[in-house]
């Protein structure tokens, strides 16, 4: 048995008068969350599963894949580290009678980039303030080498005594 050739016409005419009725009865507010909420719909799914991805994948990279194990006793250390050394002094001449110990601060070039005096009265004395500066400006320094000998920035600490120097790396 076939339906009526205008059933179909007038089953959509009644539903669009329907709908018309029920959305004339929503306030403004009730018609933005129908649009947001038939908008959201068909994006929520693929939304969850694009977040879901990135949070596995993030944790496959964050965390390492492979076991870690404890290094034996018979591995032999490929990365050998040296601390900073004097390379070549310049005269000092110290009228103090105490100790002053100062700490240089060394760069990758060997170059001293700061100092400051831990010990020894300096403050009241201009000329052995300008005696240090002057020792240290003139001294070379070799520069301390980190993994597989590159070198690096470091702290070398040296006693100023007026009879000699003690070195401390």
């Amino acid at each position: 048995m076939r339906p009526p050739a205008g059933l179909n016409s007038s089953l959509r005419v009644l539903a669009s008068r329907e709908l018309q009725q029920r959305v004339q009865g929503l306030t403004r507010m009730d018609r933005v969350r129908l649009f947001i909420d038939n908008l959201m719909r068909p994006l929520a799914l693929p939304f969850a599963g694009g977040v879901f991805s990135a949070v596995i994948l993030f944790s496959m990279w964050v965390v390492p894949s492979y076991p870690v194990r404890a290094a034996s006793t018979s591995d032999i250390p490929i990365s050998v580290t040296t601390a900073a050394a004097v390379r070549r002094m310049a005269p000092i001449a110290t009228t103090a009678g105490e100790d002053v110990v100062v700490d240089v601060a060394i760069d990758g070039d060997g170059r001293m980039i700061d100092y400051s005096i831990v010990s020894g009265d300096v403050s009241n004395d201009g000329a052995l303030r300008r005696s240090i500066e002057g020792f240290l400006l003139l001294t070379s320094f070799t520069p301390a080498t980190g993994s597989f000998g590159q070198p690096v920035a470091a702290k070398l600490r040296l006693t100023l005594r007026s009879s000699h120097i003690d070195v401390i790396g």
